[in-house]
């Protein structure tokens, strides 16, 4: 299943104070299930974790210790252990939600939705999750208002982010099951994440960076190539030369914050537009120098994006065209990079 979209700009730029305490009160089920004969002594936790588990064991044990799980109507531990045919019932959520985050009308560009998942192919400019001044106006605030049901659901679903001016695809899952297994996929490696990266500087093969990721030791904001980061590895592959530039797709094996910029910085290769990892153009023409100085973002794209669907299991992927103004800047240096060839 592969479906090619256009992007649409709804760029917001907000710099508020965060909204006043919300309280919702949405409705909650009861999960009862009968411990196993062959469970005899293990550990609750780790029962729990073979019952459910699409729901992490972090998780399980915050609601044991939260008092959200009766074994036989008593309240229990973390470490009691079962014997088999014992009744347990949890409720997994408070009956009142508590959030900061308040729903609004923003236009989403949605290319597939079900029961379990939304896909969205964000445009740069949209902030993913607010935080850092922007409280309103972000992907988050707007899939609560197109999904109310999502307030219920951590992070309202988003699995993973996107930084603000990166575009294209990510997923976001409708319940909470459907949120642990697509974590349990990334941490897998399992979900297949594809971008198109126009960088600085004539790539000539594929290759991989593998070298740990983590904060700046020195720049709080930035993300850099650190001994005491986590282990982070990207693959890429050229896919078109211009002069002076070249367009990749990177694959991520890992999901670091910032990973792709960070990576392609670190071997000499800077994105193109991007204001925080970002390099100066090499010898080029001076049309050329000046659509790769003046593009205003970083230039990158999530292109591709596959798992497999928490409920069905089936393995599905989406494909969504280059936005407007990078496949504008890609037709420019097509037809600069011609010009200067045949001087």
């Amino acid at each position: 299943m592969t479906n090619s979209v256009k992007n649409k700009d709804t760029s917001c730029d907000y710099s508020v104070k965060p909204p006043p305490l919300v309280r919702n009160e949405p409705a909650h089920s009861v999960i009862a299930l009968t411990i196993p004969a062959d469970y005899a002594g293990l550990r609750l936790d780790q029962a729990l974790a073979k019952l459910l588990p699409n729901w992490s064991r972090n998780r399980l044990q915050t609601w044991i210790a939260e008092n959200r799980v009766i074994l036989d109507g008593q309240i229990t531990t973390i470490k009691q252990k079962v014997w088999g045919n014992e009744l347990i019932q949890i409720s997994p959520q408070d009956t009142i939600v508590e959030s900061t985050h308040v729903a609004e009308d923003i236009n989403l560009n949605i290319i597939h939705e079900d029961d379990a998942i939304i896909i969205v192919n964000k445009p740069a400019g949209l902030v993913t999750h607010p935080g850092n001044g922007n409280w309103q106006g972000t992907l988050l605030n707007a899939l609560l208002h197109h999904a109310p049901q999502l307030e219920v659901v951590p992070r309202a679903g988003i699995v993973h982010r996107l930084d603000k001016d990166t575009s294209g695809l990510l997923v976001v899952a409708k319940t909470i099951e459907a949120q642990t297994n697509l974590v349990r996929q990334l941490q897998q490696h399992t979900v297949k994440r594809d971008y198109l990266a126009l960088v600085l500087g004539e790539v000539t093969q594929a290759g991989s960076v593998d070298a740990p990721i983590g904060r700046h030791p020195i720049h709080r904001t930035k993300m850099a190539v650190t001994t005491k980061g986590k282990s982070a590895r990207t693959h890429y592959q050229v896919i078109e030369n211009f002069t002076g530039c070249t367009l990749l797709q990177c694959s991520l094996e890992t999901g670091r914050t910032h990973q792709i910029r960070v990576h392609l910085s670190s071997i000499g290769h800077s994105l193109a537009g991007d204001p925080v990892y970002g390099g100066k153009p090499g010898k080029t023409g001076q049309i050329i120098r000046q659509l790769l100085v003046s593009f205003p973002r970083q230039a990158l794209h999530a292109q591709k994006l596959a798992l497999t669907h928490p409920q069905t299991e089936q393995i599905l992927g989406w494909e969504a065209d280059a936005p407007e103004d990078l496949n504008n800047l890609l037709q420019q240096l097509r037809q600069q990079s011609g010009l200067e060839i045949g001087e």
